[in-house]
């Protein structure tokens, strides 16, 4: 059965090397060796996390004669920032209404005082 493009975007940033490979890439285009540098793991292993995230749709990558440059692909990120964005609203409901509350509150101590 076919994972839903939010879930396989949420799969794909559930681990932090894929986020690290995410934010390097927010500075621009990188070569697989150049984003596989800072961690402690071999090519083979960086090379699944980047196919993870190309199949996330987090990424793309082209060839460009011996390279495989990388560059950020963020739609999918704007569709997490949509789906948040309704649980968003309701803490901000909840707390707005926790706030009138405790002026309530306030209100009543220096009323019984």
């Amino acid at each position: 059965m076919p994972a839903d493009q939010l879930s396989t975007t949420f799969q794909a940033l559930a681990d932090p090397t894929r986020r690290a490979i995410l934010a390097s890439l927010t500075t621009g285009e990188k070569t697989v060796s150049d984003l596989a540098e800072p961690f402690d793991m071999t090519m083979p292993a960086i090379t699944k996390h980047l196919k993870v995230l190309e199949k996330a749709n987090l990424i793309e990558r082209s060839r460009e004669a011996q390279y495989r440059p990388c560059r950020l692909h963020p739609e999918p990120l704007k569709d997490i920032d949509e789906w948040i964005s309704g649980y968003r609203k309701f803490w901000e409901a909840s707390f707005d209404r926790l706030e009138e509350y405790l002026k309530q509150l306030q209100t009543k101590e220096k009323s019984d005082e």
